[in-house]
């Protein structure tokens, strides 16, 4: 008897270790760090802070509007990503503002095709390709928020608050661009080819007044929110049959816009 029971309680004590060895591992690879709010903070500069973005944090902690936290509340600051059924690494690094190349280089993966349900990657900070930029924050006139609301008005009324926003910043990221016009004004009024850029301003449609939501987003966006990750442009698939939009280095899709740079 003595004699069976020796190798049950050896295998008991296995089979723990082994439990206690995954659970140490899991808690490491899950592992998050908790940033307290302290006061005039904005969840761009606790981005900025941890090399993450507005969009991961704002999932992290479900934050309906990331514009709105307060001293002392406690965010969960994601370092890691645990891949979900059907995920491949081009949507995570779309997800994250990076690439494939640096989530693959910051994981030693010999093929970023190669990744399964549950595993646990560490996303790198940066790794997005840069634009020519002039730096800096964008500065408007009264006159150039009141132009630039009424274009995501005009653009994104019926789209979710944060492809408002993402189009918003696609014309900041436009002024910072080097191979645009210098202010808000002039990129939206850009004539190419004898046509506006953005057909509310061919239409007429951007005479009409912006909505509240729209006023917010243009200053989420002047806050340093990007949704668009870096975007220079959007379009409707379903709305254009330009070639060329299509052929752009697509950043991330958001309801019904596809943003490019």
């Amino acid at each position: 008897m003595f004699k069976l029971l020796k190798p049950l309680k050896t295998f008991k004590a296995i089979l723990l270790m082994a439990l206690a060895f995954l659970l140490l591992g899991a808690g490491v690879a899950e592992a998050a760090v908790t940033h307290t709010v302290l006061p005039g903070e904005t969840v761009w500069l606790i981005s900025q802070k941890y090399g993450t973005t507005v969009a991961a944090i704002a999932q992290a902690n479900n934050l309906a509007n990331p514009n709105l936290i307060y001293s002392g509340q406690k965010l969960l600051i994601p370092n890691r990503h645990k891949v979900a059924p059907g995920e491949y690494l081009w949507l995570i690094a779309q997800k994250y503002g990076t690439t494939v190349a640096a989530i693959a280089e910051a994981n030693k993966l010999s093929n970023p095709n190669l990744i399964y349900p549950g595993q646990i990657l560490t996303i790198p900070t940066g790794g997005g390709n840069s634009l020519p930029s002039r730096g800096g924050r964008v500065s408007a006139t009264p006159s150039e928020l009141e132009l630039l609301a009424r274009l995501v008005h005009a653009e994104a009324a019926g789209e979710p608050y944060m492809g408002q926003v993402a189009v918003a910043a696609t014309v900041l990221n436009r002024v910072r661009d080097s191979r645009y016009p210098n202010t808000i004004r002039e990129v939206i009024l850009q004539v190419v080819g004898g046509y506006y850029q953005y057909s509310p301003v061919q239409d007429g449609r951007i005479n009409l007044p912006a909505n509240e939501s729209a006023y917010r987003a243009v200053q989420d966006a002047l806050n340093g929110w990007d949704p668009s990750m870096g975007a220079t442009g959007f379009y409707n698939p379903a709305k254009t049959n330009n070639q060329w939009v299509r052929m752009q280095p697509v950043t991330v899709v958001i309801g019904n816009h596809v943003f490019f740079r």
